[in-house]
């Protein structure tokens, strides 16, 4: 597994990360501790160092962080942790008024999922989201009190656009505060609107990109067709409007693509994206131990400057 810098960043993380949103979901594999432990142990193996989670995922929420902390439990200095915080909690970081971005808040924020981790440090802390009833300078601040404090190494956030990544940049840089050094934000093969602004910003301020939703959704995995009813179980299967609206044009396309390549959707689909400027780690779920190997074998795949222009001419650069 390659290793790369995050950014401009000291800190070092597989091109391929695990994302952790499926630990302690309703209804998977995953559900369970068992389950979660089989899939954190398959990605260790692959050489995967990167664990993607946030406070609300799981059900209850919290739930993800704590079985991801178990499931590591001995062996967390073999782990890059990247948590979130930002959305709501319904509660169970306490009454947050709406300004999960707050001094007030964030500190009990951080305590909560440092005690669902199990671990003294977080290594990449993000904002969730933008809050818009607190400024950036105050999240900012008390961010660099917890990496000051050792609470948390590094400083990320997600789904800013493009002017918000330059702002939190020269706000941090004119307040002398810790920098973020990650950008966590939708981007595919099927979503490339990142292109625009997101990985610009990202490249002028020395921020890694971590894409989530590199599968689109599963549309990437190989396993739907056209016109064909999903899998049972599957993780489209009832999602009759998102396999209605499918671009399956380009779809077919890019599996005529991988086809020639001998390859499979998966490795085209993450390939392509590790292969992407600014671009860290790419953050793929899983459900399974094979699901993780596939995706953690998938970066192996490098794409030559005539794939990236065939690629080009299927999925359009800047478009949804």
């Amino acid at each position: 597994m390659d290793q790369r810098r995050l950014g401009d960043s000291g800190l070092v993380v597989s091109a391929v990360g695990l994302g952790c949103n499926n630990l302690g979901r309703p209804g998977t594999a995953t559900e369970t501790l068992a389950g979660s432990r089989s899939v954190v142990d398959a990605a260790l193996e692959a050489g995967i160092t990167f664990f993607d989670v946030a406070d609300v995922y799981g059900a209850p929420r919290g739930r993800s962080e704590e079985l991801l902390g178990q499931a590591l439990s001995g062996r967390r200095e073999h782990a890059v942790i990247a948590t979130k915080f930002g959305m709501d909690m319904q509660g169970s970081n306490g009454p947050d008024f709406g300004a999960r971005g707050s001094r007030r808040y964030v500190r009990r924020a951080v305590e909560s999922s440092l005690r669902r981790l199990g671990t003294d440090w977080i290594d990449v802390y993000q904002l969730h989201r933008p809050d818009q009833q607190t400024p950036l300078e105050e999240t900012l601040s008390v961010l660099d009190d917890l990496v000051h404090e050792g609470k948390i190494r590094y400083v990320g956030h997600c789904n800013l656009a493009g002017w918000q990544i330059a702002d939190a940049a020269w706000s941090a840089s004119t307040a002398n505060l810790t920098a973020p050094v990650s950008a966590e934000n939708h981007y595919s093969l099927l979503e490339r609107e990142s292109e625009r602004e997101i990985i610009p910003a990202c490249l002028r301020f020395g921020l890694g990109l971590l894409p989530y939703f590199p599968l689109a959704n599963g549309l990437l995995t190989g396993k739907y067709e056209r016109e064909t009813k999903p899998p049972e179980g599957s993780r489209l299967a009832g999602r009759d409007r998102l396999l209605a609206d499918a671009p399956w044009d380009r779809i077919d396309r890019l599996r005529r693509f991988a086809e020639e390549r001998d390859l499979s959707l998966v490795e085209l689909a993450i390939g392509w994206l590790a292969a992407q400027p600014a671009v860290a780690s790419v953050i793929a779920g899983a459900t399974s131990a094979e699901q993780v190997a596939q995706n953690a074998t998938a970066a192996e795949w490098s794409p030559t400057a005539a794939d990236l222009t065939e690629i080009d001419a299927i999925c359009p650069p800047g478009r949804r």
